[in-house]
């Protein structure tokens, strides 16, 4: 027990300094920082974020489903027969056709998904954020090129919350990946390979527009559907999914998967913007000597894809190649017989000057080839954090930034020169056999002045960013 007088300069420090920890800890529950209380105009952690879904009869409904923990306010699709099913399950939801008037109507409204078809991404995602709402967008971001590097500016310009739609940057194989191949695991790499299975729709024969003119469906807005693309009539072969295949409205088979397939190489290697693209594609013979242009109307049924990228700081050139419709790369030598390349949607093939690392699609199961060398292997230390539930958690990562947490895993910093990426290959497969030089920074090709026109989209009058 201390038996020393109260006012002793021993006692007197130690009060001075319970006093000055004690006055340093109230004042540290006090400044609350402003994210926890939503000062930036963000839902508290504690709440829920009021989301609305955006094109929900398809991709739509299952984002909406792994939010459904927040308040789904409201709901909105053209095609009101198609989204049906969808209103039920959330029947507190308003439901609209036209995102414009959910936009000016529905005021609280924090957060929008938007998984329309790819050429009304860009137009109802910049709606969105100059509206303030944080938006999650399907991939790929855009249809354009240019509309990705707009929609990345718009993000920073209103300061919202943003992610795109591949999940597989959220899940660990991918940060597996980075943390190997930048750990030096098979050395130096200057070449890849990417495959996919799609298309898995019907592409690349019918290259005129159906002459039928059956009746719009009931409950479909065509106009509203058609957006900024040029008007044509309607037809069934376009809904409700093989517009994919139409230049005017869907990416092809790199903009389906090449945002899923491609970002574990983007990521890892830091690959930024390639320096040149050349594309070859698959011909349809109508008869001898009668060779049609797919690429008029819908996408070939095949395409080889050959980005270069210059060297990034400690990491060489390399360079990228694509393959679709069926095409794959070399199969490796030292990949066992017997064995698939990748998985059921395609795969990654990373090789080094010290080894092979194979991966399926979204950076699935990484591992360095043949076996053996995979069993000797010794993991380097972990140093990229995971996002809670992996792939499965990539909406709730975006909710989480919206509250205030960190940046979302694909936000458009991230995704959006990602996308950049994959749609400056459709470019290629529109322009095919030569090689296209690639300005990034000012977004033009400078050695083809026709190709350079499709860097910018042009959209149906009332329709525009």
């Amino acid at each position: 027990m201390n038996n020393k007088p109260l006012n002793t300069p021993e006692n007197q420090t130690t009060r001075r300094d319970f006093l000055r920890r004690t006055t340093a800890t109230i004042a540290a529950f006090s400044v609350v920082p402003g994210y926890v209380v939503g000062t930036r105009g963000q839902t508290p952690p504690s709440g829920k974020l009021n989301i609305a879904g955006i094109g929900v009869g398809g991709m739509g409904k299952n984002n909406i489903k792994k939010c459904a923990g927040e308040n789904i306010v409201a709901l909105c699709d053209v095609d009101q027969s198609y989204a049906a099913k969808v209103y039920k399950e959330y029947p507190q939801a308003k439901v609209y056709r036209n995102f414009r008037e959910l936009l000016e109507k529905q005021k609280d409204i924090e957060a929008v998904i938007v998984a329309t078809p790819d050429h009304t991404h860009a137009v109802i995602a910049m709606a969105a954020m100059q509206a303030g709402k944080h938006v999650y967008v399907q991939k790929p971001m855009t249809h354009s090129v240019y509309e990705a590097r707009k929609l990345t500016e718009a993000a920073r310009q209103y300061k919202v919350v943003t992610q795109m739609g591949n999940q597989g940057h959220s899940g660990d194989g991918t940060r597996l990946l980075c943390e190997w191949i930048q750990a030096g695991a098979i050395g130096p790499v200057k070449e890849v390979h990417a495959w996919t299975n799609r298309p898995v729709w019907p592409q690349g024969i019918e290259v005129g527009r159906p002459k039928e003119t059956p009746s719009v469906p009931e409950g479909l807005d065509w106009d509203l559907w058609i957006g900024p693309a040029p008007m044509r009539a309607y037809h069934p072969t376009y809904l409700p999914n093989s517009w994919r295949a139409w230049w005017d409205f869907g990416t092809g088979s790199l903009g389906d998967l090449g945002c899923h397939i491609l970002d574990c190489i983007f990521y890892s290697l830091k690959l930024g913007q390639p320096t040149s693209v050349e594309g070859c594609i698959s011909t349809y013979w109508e008869g001898f000597w009668k060779k049609t242009e797919p690429k008029n109307e819908t996408y070939p049924r095949s395409t080889i894809v050959r980005y270069k990228f210059p060297a990034r700081s400690e990491m060489p050139p390399v360079m990228l190649t694509w393959w679709d419709g069926g095409l794959l790369p070399p199969r490796p030598e030292e990949l066992e017989g017997g064995r698939r390349m990748g998985d059921s949607d395609g795969g990654v093939l990373f090789l080094g000057e010290k080894g092979t690392i194979m991966c399926g699609c979204y950076g699935k199961d990484p591992c360095l080839i043949p076996a053996a060398k995979m069993k000797e292997f010794q993991p380097p230390p972990q140093t990229l954090d995971r996002i809670p539930g992996g792939i499965d958690g990539h909406e709730k990562d975006w909710v989480r930034a919206c509250k205030g947490g960190k940046p979302a895993s694909s936000n458009f910093d991230y995704s959006g020169p990602l996308t950049e990426m994959v749609l400056l290959g459709n470019l290629a497969v529109r322009f095919p056999e030569q090689r296209l030089l690639w300005d990034g920074p000012n977004l033009k090709v400078t050695n083809d002045d026709e190709a350079d026109g499709y860097v910018r989209r042009k959209y149906r009058e009332g329709w525009s960013l």
